[in-house]
């Protein structure tokens, strides 16, 4: 397994958080125990909304940057 995703998460407080994984349920249900980000330990994670694919860590990387310099208008017109 090769692949890496970014996926964006919806916490509570309609907050957006983003990151990388190679299996984002796995790492979902990491980040709702408390063994992810310090980010979602304060914001708890309620649901997976978005996940794009890549072939490579540092093509997941270089999206995720981007995302994260998004507004939060734009996040929610990527998520559809």
């Amino acid at each position: 397994m090769d692949d890496w995703y970014v996926y964006i998460l919806l916490c509570q407080g309609d907050k957006f958080y983003t990151g990388i994984a190679r299996d984002v349920a796995e790492r979902f249900r990491l980040h709702q125990e408390g063994e992810g980000a310090k980010y979602t330990q304060r914001n708890k994670p309620l649901k997976i909304v978005y996940t794009e694919k890549f072939s490579s860590r540092s093509e997941a990387l270089r999206r995720e940057a981007e995302i994260k310099k998004m507004k939060k208008a734009q996040k929610e017109k990527l998520i559809g």
